[in-house]
């Protein structure tokens, strides 16, 4: 039976393997519980790595190393690829002010923590692993340990996971509890919104309206004229005529009294449309036979992405139309300025054959985007181990920074899923295989953090300071949310939803996320807000742990 024991408590590749996947098969399926309706989901594979550790299924510490960091570099690279497209432009407009809301949730956590560091004496390492914890952030905790690491020369501190571990439960409970707080505060803001998210029917991105031209301004001219009279983003798609026939819109098409007009807006823009151009009407167009089809066709060619529909000649066609574009599930207004990605699905209305041709110009081959794009994942990985090697300095620190593990393929990431189109790099990977790649990273980092730490754990937590480090947990999470809910409330001016998903996003709280759309019904403003935020409260909660480990170690 030798075989058995040297495969649970040896030290050769055979027992490392069945390790690191025994604390992940577990980890996983202990996942699926769920208690209340909330589930810790994979960070059930840190304390399941915790236990085997604490009975002594150890593994090779040079192993163990390049399992935890290797496994992190792919979570937050993915992360990367994910967020990248939309990192950019979540910083402009209607999303500034929710970002900025973000940063003062990171900001007070941060300062919550180093406050708790000077008023009990807390080692720092501690700290930030118990703040890393309280707000769910995984990348943040290899962020700490790493940076602490570079300092020691190698030698790390089993506290920063400890930390973690014993104070993540409490903040998701914790965000949570805080969501379900304000309720009551914004009660009246939230039948406010329920009643427009009825009246709106939950069109809330690009949809499908039917109008009657009645403006007396807009008879004879063409829908050209229309379209530069005003710029809000709109598509007008087709024209019936009072004779029953149905024409393709095209910028010289000459509008008449009493035409009807298929119009894609989204509900920002709803009410001036109907307002500047007539009255909403009821036309059943997939009935009317027109010679017309309306087909999705799907992004596949490489070439293609990272244009403007404007500069690909597609915009304003004579034979065909595009009027949404669909991304990651969400429909877009197809206007002249949007730039396509690989997997986008784009609405052609048109006869068969001009949609032929363009099927032939956007790819619409399934079998492209199947095909794993390898080269831009291992050299963004590559480039990004490489930027987060180099060291630089800031003003007032002695320490050089480094952006580490963490923040470099993070940072590169973002950049190659942003820019990566315009150097003939297609970063594009399907929403499963992102799934995948990020899944699997988590798991190995989350394995490698608790088979590492469980040795310590109960003699450090059980036996010492487990429950005080839980409560300075539990203000790190409540106390920067309490005071955002109110800024939000009386300051901000911010909805209920809206507010739920920015603090779900500023926590990068999946949990708190599934909660908040689990009360909003149809209502997609938390995951909107969530989306938006997200990019930059991760970019921030990696940033930060390793400054606050380099300033105060």
């Amino acid at each position: 039976m030798d075989w058995l024991k040297n495969l649970f408590f040896g030290s050769d590749v055979a027992h490392g393997i069945a390790v690191f996947s025994l604390a992940i098969a577990l980890g996983v399926a202990l996942g699926k519980l769920k208690i209340g309706g909330i589930s810790l989901g994979i960070t059930w594979v840190l304390f399941v790595g915790i236990a085997l550790g604490h009975f002594g299924m150890s593994v090779e510490y040079g192993v163990l190393q390049f399992v935890k960091e290797f496994g992190l570099v792919l979570f937050v690279y993915s992360i990367g690829l994910q967020v990248g497209p939309s990192f950019f432009s979540s910083l402009k407009k209607t999303g500034l002010k929710m970002n900025m809301m973000a940063v003062g949730v990171v900001l007070l956590g941060v300062a919550t923590a180093i406050s708790i560091h000077f008023a009990t004496g807390t080692p720092i390492p501690t700290m930030v692993g118990i703040l890393s914890g309280a707000v769910t952030n995984t990348p943040g905790l290899g962020a700490a340990q790493q940076a602490y690491s570079d300092i020691m020369n190698g030698v790390s501190d089993e506290s920063i996971s400890l930390g973690y571990a014993v104070a993540y439960p409490l903040g998701v409970l914790g965000a949570i509890g805080v969501i379900i707080l304000f309720r009551f505060a914004f009660r009246d803001n939230i039948k406010e919104e329920l009643e427009k998210q009825g009246a709106s029917d939950g069109k809330t991105h690009a949809h499908r309206i039917s109008i009657e031209v009645k403006n007396p301004v807009l008879f004879g001219r063409t829908i050209g004229d229309i379209l530069d009279l005003h710029g809000a983003r709109f598509v007008i798609s087709r024209v019936r005529r009072e004779d029953g026939k149905i024409d393709i819109a095209t910028p010289e098409t000459e509008i008449k009294r009493g035409d009807k007009l298929l119009v894609v807006v989204d509900a920002e823009n709803e009410k001036f449309v109907t307002t500047f151009i007539g009255d909403k009407t009821d036309c059943e167009w997939q009935k009317i036979q027109s010679g017309l089809e309306a087909r999705r066709i799907m992004i596949t060619n490489s070439r293609v992405a990272g244009k403007t529909l404007g500069k690909l000649g597609l915009f304003g066609g004579y034979s065909f139309n595009i009027t949404r574009v669909n991304r990651a599930g969400i429909d877009l207004v197809a206007y002249a300025d949007l730039e396509l990605q690989m997997g986008d699905r784009v609405t052609v209305v048109g006869s068969s054959d001009s949609i032929g041709n363009v099927e032939k110009i956007l790819g619409n081959s399934m079998l492209k985007l199947r095909m794993p794009n390898l080269i831009p994942i291992f050299l963004g990985i590559f480039l990004g181990v490489a930027v987060g090697s180099i060291p630089f300095t800031l003003p007032g620190i002695p320490q050089s920074v480094k952006l580490g593990l963490a923040g470099g393929p993070l940072v590169v990431a973002i950049l190659i899923a942003r820019y990566g189109t315009k150097f003939k790099l297609v970063p594009y990977t399907t929403v499963s295989a992102n799934l995948m790649l990020r899944e699997v990273g988590i798991a190995l980092f989350l394995a490698g953090v608790g088979i590492g730490a469980g040795e310590k754990f109960w003699d450090t937590v059980v036996q010492g300071n487990g429950l005080v480090w839980i409560f300075y947990g539990a203000i790190i999470t409540i106390v920067p949310l309490l005071i955002a809910g109110v800024v939000a409330k009386f300051f901000v001016k911010m909805d209920y939803f809206t507010f739920i998903g920015v603090i779900s996003g500023s926590i990068t709280n999946p949990p708190a996320l599934a909660y908040s759309n689990s009360i909003s019904g149809t209502m997609d403003k938390p995951s909107v807000a969530y989306s938006t935020v997200y990019p930059l409260s991760m970019f921030l909660r990696v940033m930060t742990a390793q400054l606050i480990i380099i300033l105060f170690v």
